[in-house]
């Protein structure tokens, strides 16, 4: 039957006494079946080697359920029995009904207490399998399994072998290279990619790659490409949780790190260190390190609880905070949240402003409180608001635990709000409220809304949220909705954008002291390229300094003083610590992560960069400019692979997006490969409209690859414009330097520091300007603008 047989045929036929229902899933040596056994009539997992299997393979399965056998421990998949019939192996298991840790991270990311728990019974079942010489070597979420009472199961020792069985056979038993980048790969050791021998070791640092997962919702390494993939498991740090995540405990943090570590010599030597230092952690949180409590302590518990609804009945229920205590008792756990565009009713296309600016407002207002985990950002919920999506469907692309929905509608100066709250597991809406107001309160309700949600979400906040939320000043009404219709604006057209600087203006003179509208003229000039940076730079620079002085608890102010601070002033102390002022005001600041990584890039800080970049997209995961930013940082520090990676993502957000094409062109060319680079870069370039900046890089590439009439036919038109209108000095020294004029090179370059060009602050680490680095006068012009010693 095993080799005339497909396995889809198996579904309904008797292996032994067991009968095969359904294809389950696959397992390291072969393809798991539900199965009923007909003796004693419960459910089995039935594991079958493929068809065609060679007799190695065949021994290696047998040994792989002798392994089992001598396996015995509540944290660990039993085996029943194991067979052959009509050539085919198959091997009994328990079947362990529940939610596998793959499944259950896609639902959100889980509490520290849960992981904590979790990690326990890993290691306990980790520290059983060793003390039996059974290596599992394909630990992964999609290998644990939790049953419906929280009891962690190892499942899948399909690729274990025995330390003490197998002797010097162990060696060659080494990866076959046949891998599945999205499942085994990233929580492989160092030593298990480099076939070298692997021990307990080996498993305690895919246990911390999966307690990184189950912290963070994401790998420790997560490049798509195979080579990048493994470069960066062998020789690059994974960025740190806290990154990724804010909130984790330090504890915890650390004890995931030591597991991840490249040198099994400083990892935990064995699963009982592991076990020792996670039931410590258990026992600090006040967390039981088992799954379930003792029945005595239950017994005491309900009868206690019994007493207390008791008491609470002859009351009458006279205190509200008991019945909302006991009625939430069965809502979610939610640590992220995402704020879907709020619907404008009003009928008139000219209030659209107003439902943004609720939405914008309630992100900003539930991004700041610290105890949530994850709120995401503007530019990845606005798609939503043409592409109208089931509910649980955004919840699974943007990985929350809920999603708000709300309304608006202005009848002269009433507003009239309403807002939902729904569960992304089950589509549940957990709440509801209706509020009305004067225009003028406008921002006193929408701090009431933040302050609501996070009531009935039980979000702890700290005093200083309290404050914040309840300290709205009054803002004239007039100057409040031309801020509004500014920020609408501000995103769109260079017209709009020159419309949405008019409105903040307009704001400030109706309405002096509203720190908002200054943080948003600062955006407005030093964004403005078009003009040179020694006119807008000293506005912006105003401008942001205003708005701290009035608000200085103004995240969004605090950015923009950053920002000016770097691109402006190449005052680089200065502006680290205003980023991260801004990140500690509101960490879930998705475009202030953003900014600060391409500053970090600027200084040659690379990891720190990517890890700022990384946390953007946590925070803004459908915003293209973050793989966009990632694939720019990562081409500074000349990682072209990785830089390739996410330039394939930014360019499946947005297949026709300049800025990914472009992506493509800086990594290609980097690498060398002239003829793609060039093919996407004239992609960008005519996406863009033949912007300036890509016909650079075109004219980059034509000299590389030594078409210097086509590189000067660019220069010919790039310096034409110049003399039209203002083109950034630091462009014309790219050409000159790829071209070899290095004297016309420097005069550029000279003309760019005195103009206080903004791409100049990318000198340090552009390998445009490789060409001139040997240079005397480019190593004097780096100490001018502060970038060296």
């Amino acid at each position: 039957m095993g080799q005339a047989l497909n396995h889809g045929a198996l579904i309904g036929c008797e292996l032994g006494h067991y009968r095969v229902i359904e294809k389950v899933g696959e397992g390291g040596m072969g393809e798991v079946f539900l199965a009923r056994d007909e003796h004693l009539g419960h459910n089995v997992a039935l594991k079958v080697l493929p068809p065609g299997t060679d007799d190695r393979g065949r021994q290696l399965f047998r040994k792989e359920a002798k392994a089992l056998s001598k396996l015995n421990h509540p944290n660990i998949v039993t085996v029943i029995d194991f067979d052959t019939q009509d050539n085919v192996d198959f091997l009994v298991m328990e079947y362990v009904p529940g939610l596998a840790l793959d499944e259950k991270v896609r639902q959100g990311v889980l509490r520290e207490r849960e992981i904590v728990r979790i990690g326990v019974q890993l290691a306990e079942g980790l520290a059983a399998a060793h003390a039996q010489g059974v290596i599992h070597r394909d630990l992964k979420p999609g290998n644990l399994r939790l049953t419906k009472d929280d009891r962690l199961k190892i499942l899948d020792f399909g690729l274990a072998w025995s330390t003490l069985r197998l002797g010097p056979l162990a060696s060659t038993l080494s990866f076959n290279g046949s891998v599945d980048c999205s499942g085994t790969l990233p929580y492989m050791a160092t030593e298990q990619l480099a076939g070298l021998a692997v021990d307990a070791r080996t498993d305690i640092y895919s246990a911390g790659a999966v307690l990184y997962e189950l912290y963070t919702g994401r790998a420790p390494f997560e490049q798509k490409l195979f080579t990048a993939l493994v470069d960066e498991i062998l020789h690059r740090a994974p960025v740190p949780p806290s990154h990724v995540r804010p909130g984790i405990s330090p504890r915890l943090e650390a004890i995931i790190l030591k597991c991840l570590e490249k040198d099994p010599e400083k990892r935990y030597q064995s699963a009982e260190d592991l076990l020792r230092d996670l039931r410590e952690l258990a026992n600090a949180q006040g967390a039981p390190a088992a799954s379930r409590l003792g029945g005595r302590l239950r017994f005491y518990l309900l009868a206690a609880c019994l007493a207390l609804l008791a008491l609470a009945t002859v009351l009458g229920w006279r205190n509200r905070s008991w019945m909302d205590t006991l009625r939430n008792q069965d809502a979610p756990h939610i640590e992220s949240l995402a704020v879907l565009p709020f619907s404008n009713l009003s009928g008139d296309s000219q209030q659209e402003y107003l439902a943004d600016g609720m939405t914008d407002s309630l992100i900003t207002d539930l991004g700041q409180m610290h105890a949530l985990q994850r709120i995401i950002s503007r530019t990845s919920v606005m798609r939503y608001k043409t592409q109208p999506v089931p509910l649980r469907d955004v919840a699974r692309q943007l990985k929350v635990d809920a999603v708000i929905e709300g309304a608006v509608m202005r009848s002269g100066q009433t507003v009239q709000v309403t807002v939902r709250l729904v569960s992304a597991a089950d589509d549940r809406q957990l709440w509801s409220h209706r509020y009305e107001g004067e225009f003028r309160d406008l921002l006193t309700l929408q701090h009431q809304l933040a302050l609501a949600i996070a009531r009935e979400i039980r979000v702890n906040l700290s005093a200083g949220d309290r404050a914040r939320l309840a300290a709205a000043r009054p803002v004239e009404p007039a100057a409040q909705e031309a801020y509004l219709k500014g920020e609408y604006l501000r995103f769109g057209t260079s017209e709009q954008r020159m419309k949405a600087r008019q409105y903040f203006e307009q704001a400030i003179q109706l309405d002096p002291n509203y720190a908002p509208a200054y943080a948003g003229l600062a955006d407005s000039y030093w964004n403005d390229i078009g003009v040179p940076p020694r006119e807008t730079m000293p506005k912006a620079r105003d401008y942001a300094l205003r708005a701290v002085a009035l608000d200085e608890t103004l995240a969004h102010a605090h950015t923009a003083l950053a920002t000016v601070r770097f691109y402006g002033d190449w005052d680089w102390a200065e502006a680290d610590r205003e980023y991260q002022r801004a990140l500690q005001l509101n960490p879930g600041d998705a475009e202030a992560h953003r900014m600060y990584s391409v500053f970090l890039a600027a200084m040659g800080r690379a990891d720190e960069a990517l890890a700022q970049v990384l946390a953007a997209q946590v925070l803004d995961p459908l915003y293209n400019d973050n793989n966009t930013t990632a694939g720019w940082d990562l081409y500074c520090s000349r990682r072209y692979d990785q830089a390739l990676d996410y330039c394939q993502r930014a360019l499946e957000l947005t297949p026709n997006n300049d800025n990914a094409h472009a992506c493509f062109g800086y990594a290609y060319l980097g690498k060398g490969q002239y003829p793609q680079a060039l093919d996407e870069t004239m992609k960008a370039w005519t996406l863009s409209g033949r912007e300036t900046v890509w016909a650079v890089l075109l004219g980059r590439i034509y000299a590389h690859q030594g078409n210097t009439a086509k590189a000067n036919q660019l220069l010919a038109q790039v310096l034409e414009q110049s003399r039209r209108t203002y083109v950034p000095p630091y462009f014309m020294t790219v050409l000159y330097a790829a071209l070899g004029d290095r004297e016309k090179a420097f005069q550029w370059l000279d003309r760019a520091y005195t103009d206080r060009d903004l791409y100049l602050t990318g000198m340090k680490v552009d390998s445009a300007l490789d060409p001139l680095r040997a240079d005397a006068r480019f190593q004097e012009l780096e100490r001018r603008v502060g970038l060296s010693p």
